[in-house]
């Protein structure tokens, strides 16, 4: 990312994140979250895997290379995330918490 004269960023994270959950939004409509973890239950060797959820809780089927495009633009607009774990993305707010902290209830 550039920087300007000032030695900012010419384009803050903040705003990246949420140009991401509008690009999401776009893309897979009705989406409100997707989680995203190197271990796809189908694979043998660490993989790309997605679950979006709707509003609801429901899953939403995805095709398989929409499902990697979305996990690989997560994981790249947060890189020094831990992602030996897995995380999921709220698209209504941008932010992204490890998923196994808010399962146990112990906070982002």
């Amino acid at each position: 990312m550039l920087a300007m004269p000032s030695g900012t960023l010419a384009c803050p994270d903040d705003d990246r994140q949420h140009r991401l959950a509008a690009q999401l939004a776009d893309m897979i409509p009705g989406a409100a979250t997707i989680r995203v973890s190197l271990n796809d239950p189908k694979q043998a060797w660490p993989h790309l895997h997605a679950i979006v959820k709707d509003e609801t809780g429901d899953t939403l089927q995805l095709g398989r290379n929409t499902a990697t495009v979305a996990a690989r633009w997560i994981l790249r607009v947060w890189p020094e995330a831990d992602w030996t774990r897995p995380h999921t993305f709220d698209l209504a707010d941008a932010t992204l918490t490890r998923s196994d902290l808010v399962a146990a209830g112990r906070g982002r």
